[in-house]
């Protein structure tokens, strides 16, 4: 069990990777952390397609961007981050949800899984979550909103259209809920305390704190650089002057791509799919294809599902 009190989310990014990288073989390690005013992207996302960069830095926000896959998400102090660390013998996604119903039971609160990885209440948002699997180590990371600025969450944030359509909702705003709607009086701390109780109960060990200074702080600085590095964070888009967009059930896809001589010259694929490794090698295959002819060749069936996507756009 380890509490920061650091809201730099580059700081907090790096211990995070930092317990991924050195978490043991029998533990379960929570994680529980905030960001001030930060957007974080997923791994495959376009920053300046997700994101009001410019306005989020001129008010000294933040941009962060994940290791994880998923959507982007925006962080204050009215929300509690959350992760759980081990290994994949340990790693049981529902069995981690289960320790946060159960902390918000606590606070009479019920709570349901919903979709592909959010937590929600009468259907409204609370809660969005990311996993990842790096060797033989495994996260799950979330968002808990107790009382988040909607306001600057909807300034900051460009939420696609064909999410909100595949919601039937109008704003982003209209489908999440902040925790204090329910419980007036809620505070960080409260919600911090019922998660370590509900972890202990569930996990039926005994809770050991881990503290920040007893960790590799130079480790933890180098990851810090990686994190806060703009070519990390912004990305390099080439501004491609085609693009489409599909909503499939495992995520939102868009693509940017240019065409010369009928070909596929040259195509970026980004995505908030949760699985960060899924069309890596994509853009390879698709270079030098024409869009009517072999296109479909050697591709499995969700790449053939972007490949139809070009196929219907042009």
């Amino acid at each position: 069990m380890i509490i920061t009190q650091n809201t730099d989310p580059y700081h907090n990014q790096a211990l995070e990777e930092y317990l991924l990288e050195t978490v043991k073989e029998d533990e379960m390690i929570l994680y529980l952390w905030q960001n001030q005013k930060t957007v974080v992207i997923g791994r495959n996302q376009d920053a300046y397609y997700e994101c009001d960069i410019a306005r989020l830095e001129k008010d000294g926000g933040h941009l962060a961007r994940r290791t994880s896959g998923g959507g982007a998400v925006y962080h204050d102090l009215g929300n509690l981050n959350f992760t759980f660390l081990c290994h994949k013998k340990n790693y049981d996604k529902q069995k981690q949800n289960i320790v946060i119903l159960n902390a918000l039971k606590k606070l009479n609160i019920n709570a349901e899984i919903n979709g592909r990885n959010d937590l929600t209440i009468n259907e409204r948002k609370f809660s969005g979550h990311a996993y990842l699997k790096k060797k033989d180590a495994c996260y799950h990371h979330g968002t808990l909103m107790v009382d988040v600025n909607s306001e600057d969450l909807s300034r900051y944030l460009h939420v696609s259209l064909l999410k909100l359509q595949n919601k039937m909702v109008d704003s982003v705003r209209s489908r999440i809920i902040n925790l204090r709607e329910l419980k007036d009086d809620l505070s960080i701390k409260e919600l911090s305390k019922v998660l370590i109780e509900a972890f202990g109960e569930t996990y039926e060990g005994e809770i050991i704190y881990l503290k920040e200074e007893d960790l590799d702080k130079e480790r933890i600085s180098e990851l810090r650089e990686n994190f806060a590095d703009p070519d990390w964070r912004y990305g390099k888009s080439k501004n491609l002057p085609l693009q489409c967009e599909k909503k499939f059930d495992w995520g939102l896809v868009r693509i940017t791509y240019e065409l010369k001589e009928e070909k596929i010259s040259d195509i970026e694929i980004y995505t908030d799919c949760l699985d960060v490794d899924c069309f890596k090698d994509l853009p390879s295959k698709l270079k030098g294809r024409k869009i009517n002819d072999t296109l479909y060749s050697g591709l499995n069936e969700e790449e053939k599902a972007i490949a139809e996507m070009l196929e219907k756009e042009t």
